[in-house]
């Protein structure tokens, strides 16, 4: 199984809100997930962002892959795997 680490979306129209989350990448945007890592708000001024560093790390070294708006935010957390550390 091929695993996803993808923001989840939640709110109203124009309202967005999300949810960093483990995912299985047959999954569709808003369906199943394995473990919620994080959220990440973007209306807030500075924007939110709340990642548990600990579940990304092991998600990480498991194999999971991180979408590229999600490698983004784990680069601003300062959040990387011990295999990138190569």
């Amino acid at each position: 199984m091929a695993v996803k680490i993808r923001m989840q979306r939640f709110g109203t129209n124009k309202r967005p809100f999300y949810r960093l989350v483990a995912a299985d990448s047959r999954a569709k945007r808003d369906g199943r997930y394995l473990e919620i890592i994080g959220t990440y708000n973007p209306l807030t001024d500075p924007v939110t962002v709340s990642i548990d560093e600990e579940k990304a790390k092991k998600w990480l070294n498991e194999g999971a892959q991180a979408t590229d708006t999600v490698k983004n935010l784990f680069k601003k957390a300062g959040i990387k795997s011990t295999k990138d550390t190569k």
